[in-house]
């Protein structure tokens, strides 16, 4: 989030990466565990870089060839350092011919697909009000950011959906994991007991429904109403848009910095059609255990 609206919302470095470069981003946390060529090839970069302790995060930002070598890399999101390591690079780079990888079979750990005949829907997180005001840069940019992630449904719960009925098994996945605040940062996920009421009725395509979550100490809570539609051709869903808001409290180890106490906080949810890149990325919260992530209890 933060990258978004600074360094990558730098005019130099946009017109760089679209002219001289090829931009990959990635989840670290899935290609430093891949056992496959393409885990393989970012070992090799990574491993060149200060970041070469693949059992820890190797987060950062990277310029390498196409035979692997390293040329710069940051973890600094100041626009002026990473147009510096991309002038490095290019300044260092030497084109040559460099054989194509062979993928070979990718680990399939890491790979996670959308469930057949389930349904991706994009997820957006705000929040509204409560923050005080700063005049500190990347407060501002945190405070005004909106998150994304993805919701994936099984062809069971697709079917429900047809059906005109709100599977409960689709209610406690987006309780547990889509009703955070994930504007920050990576935050936790709602534990099973925390879900001390969750309850969406589906009504000739119009939704309703309400939760309540808090963890046992009561240090985060989120109350919320949620409202929205659902509309089929009898085969399969056609719309899926739905609005989450309420009132949250409280952050994560990753999310620090919330508004004081309870604080307007609104998630919407609509039908990915495939034509964003980021339909493909996996839920957030099935990081590691897609399985897990399908099965909720």
């Amino acid at each position: 989030m933060l990258d978004r609206a600074s360094t990558f919302a730098d005019k130099g470095i946009i017109e760089l990466l679209m002219s001289r470069f090829v931009p990959v981003a990635i989840d670290q946390a899935y290609q430093r565990r891949q056992q496959d060529a393409e885990g393989d090839f970012y070992r090799k970069i990574a491993g060149q870089s200060p970041r070469n302790n693949f059992e820890s995060t190797t987060q950062g930002l990277y310029t390498a060839g196409p035979d692997g070598k390293l040329f710069g890399f940051t973890n600094n999101r100041g626009a002026d350092r990473v147009k510096g390591i991309m002038t490095r690079a290019l300044n260092q780079y030497q084109p040559s011919k460099v054989a194509a990888l062979d993928r070979g079979d990718p680990d399939e750990r890491y790979n996670p697909v959308p469930p057949e005949g389930g349904m991706v829907v994009r997820v957006q997180t705000k929040v509204i009000n409560g923050y005080e005001k700063t005049q500190a840069k990347w407060r501002r940019i945190f405070q005004q950011s909106i998150s994304r992630d993805n919701l994936w449904m099984t062809k069971e719960e697709h079917q429900l959906l047809v059906r005109g009925e709100f599977p409960r098994s689709l209610q406690r996945r987006i309780a547990r994991f889509h009703l955070i605040d994930n504007t920050r940062g990576e935050p936790p996920m709602w534990r099973t007991k925390e879900l001390r009421e969750v309850d969406f009725r589906l009504d000739h395509n119009s939704v309703t429904g309400h939760a309540k979550l808090s963890t046992e100490s009561g240090d985060r809570t989120f109350d919320v109403q949620l409202s929205g539609t659902v509309e089929t051709d009898g085969k399969k869903v056609t719309s899926f848009e739905l609005v989450a808001q309420g009132n949250f409290k409280g952050e994560g180890r990753y999310t620090r910095g919330a508004p004081k106490g309870k604080f307007p906080l609104a998630i919407l949810f609509t039908l990915a059609d495939g034509s964003d890149i980021a339909d493909q990325v996996p839920p957030q919260g099935s990081r590691g255990w897609v399985q897990g992530y399908l099965n909720v209890e």
